[in-house]
């Protein structure tokens, strides 16, 4: 029996990706010490896995912005947008280009798509291909880490993401053709590579192919035949492990079982059930092993030694110890990296602490359940294995978890709670009459810039350097200085700014009943931004209003209308390590509950316009269509929950980013939000087409510049935007704002990008004779 691992963290315990990243994007360091920090980072995770006893130990899990770009990078499927670029520039400044755009000595290119990683909270950079697209060996990336843990005496098991999902994962930007088609173009490439590793002597190679999860069609399903026939008759002493995660394989488990592959690797976290379905169905080829994936890769919760230990036993019974392999569920990119990092027992109690496991305490559970699956300890003298008995115990019987009046009250949920008073159409009447909006209303998102020294106040704060008084006033200047440039600017609806938040998450959860946090517990979301998950530990309600203080505030300032912030109920689960002792549904009605409390005391405080973020909502769907109307009934209704408290003069927004539309438009038309904003410069606009061949009904904001990338648009380009938009969506229904919160952006380029939008705004009113009729 082996033990084996999918991924690694690649950010460092301390962040120190991050933080090399951004200093090298400011000018600060060099690129050899970034290179440097990226290959120290490297060196203690093959060193922790191996000194715990992974046998299987990952390389090119490694990556300084997105694993998907990595492998763009390294096939040479690089856009020719950036061929000038490329020219006079290194391959690591055109790699973080292509990520971020750029803008400087005289050259302007737009970043490359970004959209989520099935269904997580992780971004990737989403391949462009064309008809006649080309691929070569760009970047030996790959082959360099696998000598490099070589070189300190770790032979690895490269890591890639296999063909046909790396296709999958990307876009066609011209018409004719099917990305699949590339298959034979991109294929010599991937032998290539192969045949580098192999000539290093490399044992074993993981070929990622989380497709295999989703609904594919017949031609799909036959390219990984295709594929790893191939791969088994060019490279036989190559051992292939191919990693589905996420879910079952479904109707794809017939085409999985007859690849020729030295290892199956299997979700049993998600789809406990599929090692019954592979087991009984005989169809396992003698010489394949198996994979089980018991460890949780992509929640905190220590691992069920009990409930593991059976499924490994049941496979072992029918296959034998020397064919399984015990592993996370998937990559632990996924999960933060340290748990003996959380040492301050306020943050993070001792009682809620014994319930979990990050990263590295993952490792050792894979390690210690293969040494008590084999025998080589035993589990009635284990002082680990008692513990985790214990903990586990302690969990379920917590009085921390559960809250009567909480679940009463969900119990007690009817069917016009749901329910705003009046349909869209009657709302709109109300609000046009008490709004008095003109045509292409501005906004934005909801945060602007957090400087060093926004967040130094509030770190300031929690040490106690700064007294509440102290830090409140910085906040009420930072927040009227952001008032007063949004009118001069002359911006439409406000908003105050967000400087008293850390994160759109965090900060509701830490005002939430039932919510812990961690000190440490970093993920990844994309390149250089690391979010702190909250921990969903038990029932959810709001003992006191979260965000009325800085709205009434800012509000009070303006004659103009601020826009109340809110993050939805599905987005603050979503993006939650989540309590995994009840349903998801349940849990989400819980928040939905307190946000609605939240809604209805921004109305009595006179706010108008309040927005509930749900950029997680597409995010969440399950990967199995069949099992989508299901998760999407509970999910809009607890939307709806959080926004139908309120009067038909107050205008519910939402916004969404990041992610495809078309299958779920009247999912999203069933929220019934009065406005929605969306993410869709970096397509062109592209996204839109669903609202317009749907005739969205509500009124709707396309993002007309990227606040990913540190890159300024013009006020021309906006325009051009908003003039492709209108051609598709009535006028009277587009709003004008940026693609997402400016949080992460520095000022100077905040205060041009929205000067630019406002006079985008500006000259497409003028342009339209629009008298308004109802």
């Amino acid at each position: 029996m082996k033990t084996n691992n999918l991924g690694y963290p690649r950010i460092g315990s301390n962040r120190e990706l991050k933080k090399a990243s951004e200093l090298y994007w400011a000018g600060k360091i060099s690129a050899d010490e970034l290179i440097d920090t990226g290959k120290e980072i490297r060196l203690k995770n093959w060193k922790l896995q191996s000194d715990t006893g992974v046998d299987l130990i990952p390389s090119n899990d490694f990556s300084f912005y997105d694993q998907v770009l990595d492998l763009t990078l390294t096939v040479g499927a690089i856009p020719e947008r950036y061929y000038e670029f490329a020219k006079s520039n290194s391959s690591l400044d055109l790699y973080f280009v292509m990520a971020r755009g750029a803008q400087k000595n005289g050259q302007d290119v737009v970043a490359m798509e970004m959209t989520k990683w099935f269904d997580t909270n992780y971004h990737y950079i989403v391949p462009e291909f064309t008809k006649n697209q080309k691929f070569e060996l760009f970047s030996e990336k790959i082959v360099h880490e696998f000598k490099e843990a070589k070189d300190i005496g770790v032979k690895t098991k490269p890591v890639l993401i296999g063909p046909v999902s790396y296709l999958l994962l990307g876009k066609e930007k011209e018409e004719g053709f099917h990305r699949i088609d590339l298959l034979d173009k991109l294929l010599p490439v991937y032998f290539e590579i192969l045949e580098r590793l192999q000539a290093e002597n490399a044992e074993y190679i993981q070929f990622d192919e989380p497709f295999l999860a989703l609904n594919l069609t017949d031609k799909e399903r036959s390219a990984f035949t295709k594929v790893y026939n191939e791969i088994n008759n060019r490279f036989p002493k190559l051992k292939v492990v191919l990693a589905n995660y996420f879910d079952c394989f479904g109707e794809n488990i017939e085409t999985a079982l007859a690849l020729p592959v030295d290892t199956l690797h299997l979700d049993l976290v998600r789809c406990p059930l599929q090692l019954d379905d592979i087991l009984e169905s005989g169809k396992l080829a003698s010489n394949v092993n198996l994979s089980l994936g018991v460890v949780d890769g992509r929640n905190i919760w220590k691992n069920d030694f009990v409930k593991s230990l059976e499924l490994i036993q049941k496979a072992t019974a029918v296959l034998g110890e020397n064919r399984i392999l015990v592993a996370p569920s998937c990559s632990l990119i996924h999960s933060p990296c340290d748990l003996d990092l959380e040492t301050n027992n306020q943050t993070l109690t001792p009682e809620i602490k014994q319930w979990l496991a990050f990263a590295k305490q993952k490792i050792n559970e894979i390690v210690l359940l293969k040494q008590f699956a084999s025998k080589e300890v035993d589990v009635k003298l284990s002082a680990d294995y008692e513990r985790n008995i214990v903990a586990n115990e302690n969990r379920k019987t917590s009085k921390l978890i559960h809250n009567d009046e909480v679940k009463k009250r969900v119990a007690n949920i009817t069917a016009s709670d749901d329910k705003r008073k009046n349909n869209f159409a009657v709302r709109r009447k109300s609000q046009i009459e008490a709004l008095k909006l003109p045509l292409f209303p501005t906004t934005t998102i909801g945060s602007f810039p957090q400087t060093t020294e926004v967040r130094s106040w509030r770190a300031k704060f929690k040490k106690g350097e700064l007294t509440a008084e102290q830090y409140n006033d910085l906040i009420e200047k930072e927040t009227e200085a952001t008032i007063r440039f949004q009118e001069e600017t002359g911006i439409d609806v406000l908003v105050h700014g967000e400087f008293e938040r850390n994160d759109m998450v965090e900060y509701f959860g830490e005002q939430l009943a039932g919510f812990t946090f961690t000190k440490n517990g970093w993920v990844q979301s994309y390149g250089s931004r690391c979010v702190k998950p909250p921990v969903i530990y038990g029932d959810v309600s709001r003992p006191n209003p979260m965000t009325v203080k800085w709205s009434k505030y800012a509000q009070s300032l303006t004659p103009k209308w601020v826009k109340g912030m809110l993050t939805g109920p599905v987005t603050i689960m979503q993006w939650s390590f989540v309590r995994n002792d009840q349903p998801r549904s349940e849990t989400c009605t819980q928040i939905a509950l307190a946000i609605r409390d939240e809604v209805v005391d921004l109305e009595k405080a006179g706010i108008k316009i309040i927005q509930i973020d749900e950029p997680a909502i597409r995010e969440g769907l399950p990967l199995r269509k069949e099992e989508w109307a299901t998760y999407l009934d509970w999910a809009v209704k607890a939307f709806r929950i959080s926004a139908s408290g309120v009067n038909d003069d107050t205008q519910i927004h939402t916004h969404m980013c990041y992610s495809e539309f078309n299958d779920i438009i009247q999912n999203i038309a069933d929220m019934d939000a009065d406005v929605i904003t969306i993410e869709c410069s970096r397509s062109q606009m592209e996204l839109l087409d669903a609202f317009a061949d749907f005739n969205y009904p509500n009124e709707i904001g396309p993002g007309v510049y990227d606040i990913h990338s540190p890159r300024v648009p013009s006020s021309e380009e906006m325009v051009k935007l908003l003039e492709k938009a209108s051609a598709v969506i009535p006028v009277d229904q587009l709003w004008v704002n940026p693609d997402c919160g400016l949080k992460t952006r520095h000022w100077d380029e905040t205060k041009k990008a929205l000067i630019a939008m406002v006079t985008a705004a500006q000259e497409m009113r003028a342009a339209i004779e629009y008298p308004v009729s109802l």
